[in-house]
């Protein structure tokens, strides 16, 4: 075997054992919740044409394996499901009842490297979309679902979600008059936390002391007092009214007594153009980066179709599982009888009768072959 094939590519790893179980369980979890709040199972193909996520995601899609198939249209190795179940919604599902719940449990594939942290080019995603619905009421089902399979996965004393609402953000853009590259600095700013350079694109267009109170506001994470504070600061109508939907969320949260799980962040920026409402990350002690990312996203299926308003998360299983093993969080998440009953015993006939029946129990067994044994008619 040549050196080349004694190794893998950079961003991809092998999973054995515990870790492979655990991460298994992980999966099972999530769908198992998902299946409670009847979310249907849907598998999107692996490979799709690239003009797909490139129309969906924008730039972001440029991170995809791309290739060229025999017909010379250019194919991709699927980098987001959520492209592939707008489309699917738009087009094959059209004429099913709403509202379509769906969810899945899939790899996604990136050639290049998104982050220093995000090191992995093949991942694991599961996730679920809530289509046909607009409102409080689908976003809070979302949500919830997000909080119950953190819960079940025992990671409720660390875990936090954050929400915002694009259309802050949106309205300020709009308010000041950039234009679409103007706007694309401003998020990267915004996103990055940047607040010196975030004062010196303002001067220009608004007062010193607005320029100041705005790029202090991103640097705010906190409950309802995040909001008041930032009415004070934006007063343009579409940022308004953006301002009243996220009060109207934060008090159901609030009413569901979860606000000990959740903070609103009005710096964290979605990097996707698609979302249009409500966006959201979550985040665990212990992870180097974010477990799961959400948002609703009500202009999507009109690149297919008709349009419709849609909400739903994804949660990153290979970070949840790499948490839960570090942390040793087994018991929930481990597999039944993690160490193997080991059965000796010269009767093949015997033996494998006593390993099918502990196998009945649910026990987890590992037959002796250190010798060979003859099977007697």
């Amino acid at each position: 075997m040549s050196e080349t094939l004694s190794k893998i590519p950079d961003g991809l790893r092998y999973y054995s054992g515990h870790e492979a179980r655990l991460r298994r369980t992980v999966q099972k979890t999530a769908m198992t919740v998902f299946d409670g709040w009847s979310y249907d199972e849907i598998i999107t193909p692996t490979l799709d044409y690239f003009s797909l996520f490139e129309r969906v995601m924008g730039a972001e899609a440029h991170h995809a394996f791309r290739f060229t198939d025999t017909d010379g249209r250019l194919l991709a190795l699927r980098p987001d499901v959520t492209s592939g179940i707008a489309r699917l919604a738009a087009t094959l599902f059209a004429s099913r009842q709403r509202p379509l719940r769906l969810c899945y449990s899939a790899p996604v594939f990136h050639q290049q490297v998104q982050s220093s942290i995000d090191w992995r080019r093949e991942s694991t995603q599961v996730g679920c979309e809530l289509l046909g619905r607009a409102g409080l009421v689908a976003d809070i089902e979302v949500l919830l679902i997000a909080v119950e399979i953190l819960k079940k996965l025992e990671l409720q004393d660390t875990f936090v979600i954050t929400i915002n609402e694009v259309e802050i953000f949106n309205g300020v853009a709009d308010n000041l008059g950039l234009d679409r590259a103007a706007r694309d600095q401003l998020r990267r700013l915004v996103d990055g936390r940047n607040v010196v350079d975030l004062e010196d694109f303002l001067k220009p267009l608004v007062s010193n002391e607005e320029s100041r109170a705005f790029a202090q506001l991103i640097r705010l994470s906190g409950k309802f007092d995040t909001i008041e504070h930032a009415r004070r600061v934006i007063t343009n109508e579409r940022s308004a009214a953006a301002l009243d939907r996220l009060e109207g969320l934060w008090r159901a949260i609030e009413s569901l007594g979860l606000e000990g799980n959740f903070e609103i962040d009005l710096g964290d920026v979605a990097r996707l153009d698609y979302y249009t409402g409500l966006t959201f990350k979550i985040y665990a002690t212990g992870a180097g980066g974010r477990v799961g990312s959400g948002g609703r996203y009500d202009n999507l299926t009109a690149n297919f179709g008709a349009p419709e308003p849609a909400v739903g998360f994804v949660l990153d299983l290979d970070v949840l599982a790499g948490l839960l093993l570090a942390d040793q969080r087994e018991s929930t998440c481990k597999t039944p009888q993690e160490s193997s009953q080991r059965i000796v015993n010269r009767d093949p006939v015997t033996l494998f009768s006593d390993a099918v029946e502990r196998r009945r129990r649910g026990e987890r067994v590992s037959i002796d072959l250190s010798e060979e044994v003859a099977w007697q008619n």
